[in-house]
């Protein structure tokens, strides 16, 4: 891997500012003030048990209610689309994005997955939090278990950067990935954010803090990356990480030193002096399989006209750059990641769990940037098009979900057709246009000028990629919503996806669907069908031979 090597001043600079920028951009790495306790908690829900009890109780609940589903195929393919941050709100804006793109009104389009025969609802607080995170929700959907705010495949009976508790064994939680890997199948990630950022991290990684994603972020908060190892790390090095056919996302900075700089100048994280991608080639050489690493488009393109049995895709220093701002020459969609990793991970004939996340629709939205969250989330119905194309659902189960909402509002009563991403047709009572798409809070926010709210319409860069969208509260970075979050889901078994239920059921649902993991399996429940029906009329004989018997006999 061709990294060059750092001057002493060019080194400082990127310690300095390692140092500074540590924390998440888009997730500040601080609490509001909070209870000690939080106000009449469940002790229970600190147990993986109660949430694996609580659905497996939905589950039995849906299978009476849906005696026919015993009968449907099982999945040997999961494939899991996480939209980071994809409301309710988002996808109505982004499916009349889509149909204005294309020349229509917009609000009676579709997005890819909208077409699935069954939606449903999931709740998406966490154990000490009402509005989620990424890594608690992650914790959720993957692991089965709702968790603490900021914490990875724990349970909560771990604080958030306690690494003592996180070390204890009976806290740990494994994903649905690592229960595919159990029943010999393969298990993959993508990813618009850096594989390390919390969404993908929680299908491998257990971690106090979701922002311990290099060694150097550990000892930020005191404590040793020697007893919690880093995300990176863990990705590398522990199961079921060091597992995953194809990783594909962003994110180099996190697994290079900081004496050095990735192939697009990005400087490295690690404190250790560690290379990891060097050091997950030498993992895979020792294995005698064949490997790539890949960090751009063409390279990528290559690697699919002959698939390597492991292959590692990094493909910026830190997130993927934003589709609208992409360069095409260099950097993959999320369409063509997702479909390398389709046909990568098929050629197992047990099947595969695949997570895709597009992970920047949060980002943009963090920043009050409305036109390049849609853009992000019409990328990712593009990728969940492209699967369902790929995937037979007579055995492949596809779902897709979001983690937690936005404070994001499709507002006014503009006219059907009004442009999306302009104002409302509608005016303050001060007579002032407003936005169509507006944020409750975040970085958007201008000040008010004797009362009356400034003309967001007549700024020298309204409408242009970088410009936010107006606000009420002022925030470095807008905050997520506490709002259900839609579950669509296609394939064996996609009946049981509808309703409202907790987020921690859907990776028990999934594993339901393609017989993995514990609890109960529809594979089981179609035997148990199957054997059923003969008992049941041998046992209808034996009495119809009783009662046919003269009394006399008895």
């Amino acid at each position: 891997m061709p990294l060059r090597k750092m001057t002493s001043f060019g080194l400082l600079l990127a310690l300095v500012g390692a140092r500074l920028t540590c924390a998440d951009l888009y997730h500040p790495d601080r609490e509001a003030p909070r209870a000690a306790v939080t106000l009449n908690s469940n002790p229970a829900e600190m147990t993986a048990n109660y949430w694996m009890d609580e659905a497996q109780a939905a589950i039995r609940a849906r299978k009476a209610r849906l005696r026919d589903a015993a009968a449907e195929h099982t999945a040997r393919n999961v494939v899991m689309f996480l939209g980071d941050g994809m409301s309710v709100t988002t996808l109505a804006a982004a499916r009349t994005l889509l149909g204005q793109r294309q020349g229509r009104t917009g609000e009676e389009s579709q997005l890819a997955f909208e077409t699935f025969p069954t939606v449903g609802l999931t709740k998406t607080y966490c154990v000490d939090t009402q509005i989620a995170d990424s890594a608690c929700s992650a914790t959720a959907y993957l692991c089965g278990a709702k968790a603490n705010r900021g914490t990875l495949g724990l349970t909560a009976a771990v604080p958030r950067r306690d690494c003592a508790a996180a070390s204890e064994p009976s806290a740990h939680l494994d994903s649905i990935a690592a229960w595919a890997l159990a029943d010999g199948r393969d298990a993959g990630i993508v990813t618009t954010t850096r594989v390390t950022h919390a969404s993908p991290a929680a299908t491998y990684a257990r971690a106090a803090n979701r922002n311990w994603e290099n060694d150097g972020s550990v000892r930020s908060n005191n404590q040793d990356p020697n007893i919690c190892r880093d995300i990176a790390h863990q990705l590398v090095h522990s199961y079921p990480g060091n597992q995953f056919k194809v990783i594909l996302g962003g994110g180099r900075r996190e697994f290079i030193p900081t004496s050095s700089i990735d192939e697009e100048g990005t400087p490295g994280r690690r404190t250790d002096g560690r290379n990891l991608i060097e050091e997950w080639q030498i993992d895979k050489i020792s294995r005698n399989v064949t490997y790539q690493y890949v960090w751009n488009r063409s390279q990528l393109a290559s690697a699919a006209r002959n698939i390597p049995d492991y292959l590692l895709g990094l493909f910026e220093g830190s997130h993927l750059q934003y589709n609208m701002q992409a360069d095409a020459a260099s950097e993959p969609t999320l369409s063509e990641l997702t479909e390398v990793a389709i046909r990568s991970l098929s050629r197992n004939e047990k099947g595969f769990f695949l997570f895709v996340e597009g992970g920047r629709i949060d980002h943009a939205h963090h920043a009050n940037r409305p036109q390049l969250a849609l853009d992000e989330t019409l990328e990712m119905s593009a990728a969940v098009a492209r699967a369902a194309e790929l995937l037979s659902d007579d055995d492949s189960l596809i779902v897709v979900t979001a983690d937690h909402a936005h404070v994001m509002t499709l507002n006014g009563y503009s006219p059907r057709g009004t442009d999306i991403l302009g104002p409302s047709n509608d005016r303050d009572e001060a007579g002032v246009p407003y936005m169509t798409l507006s944020y409750s809070n975040g970085p958007g926010f201008r000040s008010h000028h004797n009362v009356t709210r400034p003309d967001v319409t007549t700024e020298s860069n309204f409408r242009a990629l970088s410009w936010r969208s107006h606000v009420d509260v002022p925030l470095a970075s807008e905050t997520h919503g506490g709002e259900d979050v839609a579950v669509f889901a296609r394939g064996p078994q996609h009946a049981m996806f509808a309703g409202l239920y907790e987020q921690s059921q859907l990776p028990h649902l999934m594993a339901y669907a393609a017989c993995i993991g514990p609890g109960l399996h529809a594979c089981s429940a179609a035997a148990l069908c199957s054997i059923s029906m003969p008992l049941l009329t041998i046992t209808f004989l034996l009495l119809y031979k009783l009662l046919a018997v003269p009394a006399t006999s008895f």
